[in-house]
């Protein structure tokens, strides 16, 4: 696992655990015009600068008695920085809470778990408490000391179905490099808009950017520059009607919103996933997108492990009501191979 990502989440831990500290620091004549944020960091060298523009931000930082949230401010020698060290709302995420998980597999090292939809996986901005990291600080002691609480990928908040969790550092690190080169098989159910189209089985390989005219959406992008990453997911088809088709997807690369944007692109947005050009149906409300199938080597036995995940209650509902078949055997490791 890359050192910073270990150290973001020690440094949020310590934040989180830190009362309400105040210190005057004067700049020194080194330190001449330097931004506020990088002086900041020398200054106060045990905590993050992202820890420490955020602390700005909340009005916490004062120079020459009048708070500065610009984190590119220029600083004089001789001022006095005025801080008040103190958690902030990133801090705070990093908590135990009692959330119940639904655990399909554990050992000491690895934790498999069904996510249900609605269920944010990591602390961010409208949601630093009662995501699925918060609930695994308190499902076992060793989560503090792991990166991300050992989240090794992560589901949508709108996805259901199946995570892999590291419980040890040793299996954290084994999963990220498995993950990276591609020797996890991970397979997901849709149910997408419209008869389909072309042929059964469909490899897509378009690259994957942030969407220029929409900065919250992704999209299929060809920028020169390396804004854009590669991705690729195969597709199958599996039942079919005039209103809908429900597929198989497996993943070949793992980028943010990747089937629901590879769907979009092939005139197939997943019913429901109004971000993409999806529409409430059937009941319908979220992107119709289910993580039903797992496979992969136990990151430290060695142990091969398949774990399956049934649809949930609502895309079964959907399915029933659309008129699509779903059979449970119907589909594995080759469904969408």
């Amino acid at each position: 696992m890359p050192a910073d990502a270990a150290h973001d989440t020690a440094t949020a831990a310590d934040e989180w655990a830190l009362e309400v500290e105040r210190r005057i620091c004067e700049v020194p004549v080194g330190m001449h015009g330097w931004r506020i944020d990088r002086a900041l960091a020398q200054l106060i060298p045990e905590f993050s600068r992202s820890y420490l523009q955020q602390l700005m931000a909340d009005g916490a930082v004062q120079v020459r008695g009048v708070p500065q949230s610009k984190a590119s401010a220029r600083i004089a020698a001789g001022d006095q920085l005025h801080v008040e060290l103190r958690p902030t709302q990133q801090a705070q995420a990093f908590v135990p809470e009692a959330i119940a998980l639904d655990v399909v597999f554990e050992d000491a090292d690895l934790l498999v778990i069904h996510k249900p939809a609605g269920l944010v996986v990591h602390p961010a901005a409208g949601n630093w408490t009662g995501t699925l990291l918060n609930g695994l600080l308190a499902h076992h002691a060793g989560a503090a000391s792991l990166p991300r609480a050992g989240i090794v990928h992560r589901l949508d908040k709108d996805t259901s179905g199946l995570m892999l969790v590291g419980k040890s550092r040793q299996a954290v690190e084994a999963l990220v490099r498995a993950i990276a080169a591609r020797e996890v098989s991970r397979q997901y159910l849709a149910l997408a808009h419209g008869r389909w189209k072309g042929m059964e089985d469909q490899h897509v390989d378009q690259p994957i950017g942030r969407d220029v005219h929409n900065r919250l959406r992704m999209a299929v992008v060809r920028v020169e520059g390396g804004s854009s990453k590669t991705a690729q997911t195969t597709v199958r088809l599996l039942d079919t009607c005039d209103q809908a088709s429900l597929v198989a997807c497996k993943l070949h690369t793992g980028r943010t919103h990747q089937i629901r944007v590879h769907m979009a692109w092939l005139a197939h947005p997943l019913v429901g996933d109004t971000l993409y050009g999806g529409r409430a149906l059937w009941g319908m409300t979220r992107q119709s997108l289910h993580a039903a199938r797992l496979e992969l080597r136990h990151p430290v036995s060695g142990q091969p492990l398949l774990f399956r995940s049934e649809p949930p209650a609502d895309m079964l509902l959907a399915l029933e009501s659309s008129g699509l078949h779903y059979n449970a055997s119907g589909w594995d490791s080759d469904s969408a191979a």
